[in-house]
């Protein structure tokens, strides 16, 4: 007789077994990280009972023993033997002046607005699920910056030509690199080879109009130096000659249309600034406080993320002059101290311009602190473009991509997620670096704090450490913001090697 055995297979996935009791819940997640061996657990005791006494202490001294109101000093100063701790009313009655410096009061809702437009498009964008980035990265990078400068100076600036011709110049380069990606044959075409030599030609007499002098002539109402005029003139034209390659050789003409929007933002910037819009006159030796801190922050993290790509691309480049000076730029700027760069900029840079141009004090330090943290960050961004497999770039020109294409579409997209830790490190190394320009001469938020010390009216004990804290406090709360959006970011674009 044969034994008939009947099978059994399940149709669907069984449910996954509770862990045990020892290793679920709270107690099971302390057993395994805190007390899992006893070196574990003796370690996790001193330091949480260190912990403790450092929160209690911090409790007992801003908190318990803390004076949140009062008027002047006498409201913080020990009377009848009573421990006094933070003097919390000393940053009340001075709170303003530590976010807006000697700003007129009068004015100051130009710089709420200002921080209120900067808040919204900064979290339009970094929401990833907010539509329109691109339209918002136009807005962030465009249009608010005159915007913000208007605002905040009052606007109404006497420009010269060779300013002009500056704006025109950087935006005949930008639809130079946009005519490329547009189409793949119009590196080859007459029309934009002659573009190059044109731009070049802008870019010599601009460069010449600093170390010769020449004659004024009067155009579109503004004041230009003859060298000026032409640099002005040949960046404009080196602009329709790219449009008209790009037309030729693209398969939809249209494409060629964008290339207007570089010198329609510079003309438009120029109007901006030029317009007089009825706002007073807000000099920057009056601004002050977390004012200067996030300009000097935002304009130096906005400007050396590309001034820094463009250097690690030159450093890796196979032209030999190209190279050399991207290499001698990063050494020399990383070799030196920040604060040997500050006091550069702001004492010797005026030395080195013609008879009669001047530049504002704090132009100088946005100027000198983008420039240094480019430096920092073309290295980080090469590490990036190092570690790409050699067959993403063989693949890149088996499609016959042209350079920018490739480094554009392919290579740098992948570079800068791999190091967005490294950018990350680098931005909160500016922010924090931002109250060096206080040794200058300019209030940030922490010489502001520092300046209320000498106050005789909040001189006490107390004072210096309630104020370091909280500028200390302000200070984490951004940097610590920054972080955390860079963890974010770094999971949702699965830069790591986790299973």
């Amino acid at each position: 007789m044969e034994e008939q055995v009947s099978g059994y297979v399940s149709r669907a996935p069984k449910a996954a077994l509770p862990p045990p009791r020892a290793e679920g819940g709270v107690y099971g997640w302390a057993r395994t990280h805190l007390f899992a061996t006893p070196f574990d657990s003796v370690l996790t005791i001193i330091l949480s009972l260190l912990a403790a006494w450092v929160l209690w202490n911090l409790y007992l001294w801003g908190v318990v023993n803390a004076v949140f109101t009062g008027e002047d000093r006498t409201a913080c100063l020990s009377t009848d033997g009573r421990e006094v701790g933070a003097c919390w009313a000393f940053v009340r009655a001075r709170f303003s002046q530590f976010m807006y410096g000697l700003y007129p009061i009068s004015e100051r809702w130009r710089v709420d607005w200002v921080f209120g437009i900067f808040a919204v498009l900064l979290v339009a964008i970094a929401v990833p699920r907010v539509p329109g980035k691109k339209i918002l990265a136009t807005l962030f990078l465009a249009v608010f910056p005159p915007v913000a400068l208007v605002l905040l100076t009052g606007g109404r600036f006497s420009l010269s030509g060779g300013t002009i011709a500056l704006f025109f110049l950087v935006a005949s380069a930008v639809a130079l690199f946009q005519a490329i990606a547009k189409s793949p044959t119009v590196n080859r075409h007459v029309l934009m080879k002659a573009a190059r030599i044109v731009l070049a030609i802008a870019i010599l007499a601009f460069l010449a109009n600093w170390l010769i002098g020449s004659s004024r002539v009067t155009m579109l109402t503004f004041r230009f130096t003859q060298l000026s005029a032409v640099a002005f003139l040949a960046a404009v034209a080196a602009n329709i000659l790219s449009m008209a390659a790009v037309a030729l050789t693209a398969e939809r003409r249209s494409a060629a249309l964008s290339l207007i929007v570089p010198p329609v933002v510079a003309a438009a910037f120029t109007l901006v600034l030029t317009h007089h819009f009825g706002l007073a006159h807000v000099p920057t030796n009056l601004w002050g406080g977390l004012l200067v801190t996030l300009v000097v922050a935002v304009v130096g993290i906005v400007a050396s993320l590309p001034i820094g790509i463009l250097l690690a691309l030159g450093r890796q480049s196979h032209m030999p002059a190209v190279r050399l000076v991207s290499v001698v730029f990063i050494e020399f700027w990383r070799g030196v101290p920040l604060i040997t760069v500050l006091f550069m900029a702001n004492f010797m840079l005026p030395l080195f311009m013609p008879a009669g141009v001047t530049f504002n004090q704090l132009l100088r330090v946005l100027v000198g602190v983008s420039l240094f943290a480019a430096a920092y960050m073309a290295e980080v961004i090469r590490g990036g473009l190092q570690a790409i497999p050699k067959g993403q770039y063989e693949g890149a020109d088996a499609m016959a991509l042209t350079y920018w294409q490739k480094m554009r579409m392919i290579i740098l997209p992948q570079a800068l997620r791999l190091v967005i830790p490294g950018i990350v490190n680098t931005f909160i190394g500016l922010f924090k670096d931002t109250s060096l320009v206080y040794i200058i001469g300019l209030a940030d938020l922490l010489g502001t704090v520092r300046r209320g010390f000498n106050d005789p009216t909040w001189i006490t004990p107390s004072t210096p450490a309630t104020g370091l804290v909280f500028a200390g406090f302000i200070f984490w709360l951004f940097c610590f913001a920054m972080s955390r959006y860079s963890i974010f970011m770094e999971r949702r674009l699965s830069t790591g090697h986790k299973h």
